[in-house]
């Protein structure tokens, strides 16, 4: 990951974008066996983070202010077919 770099500029061609509402994101993969383990990925000053395993892209959503509520875990994305 390159820090403090332009969501444009290392776009290239992400597997799956991912909008989420906040800068701290869990990824395993979707799950399962063609999975990988979870790991937990931070935006820090950027708005979009990627995995290192499958590449997903997760993008801060506009408008979002990208804090937490540890009761609700926004940052787990469990879209199709995940955990």
């Amino acid at each position: 990951m390159v820090a403090n770099a332009d969501e444009n500029a290392v776009a290239g061609s992400a597997p799956e974008v991912v909008g989420v509402g906040s800068r701290r994101v869990a990824c395993d993969g979707v799950g399962g066996a063609l999975g990988h383990p979870r790991v937990w990925l931070e935006m820090g000053e950027a708005n979009f983070v990627v995995c290192g395993y499958c590449d997903r892209r997760f993008v801060l959503r506009a408008g979002a202010s990208g804090a937490e509520n540890e009761l609700l875990a926004p940052g787990v994305w469990e879209g199709p077919g995940g955990h």
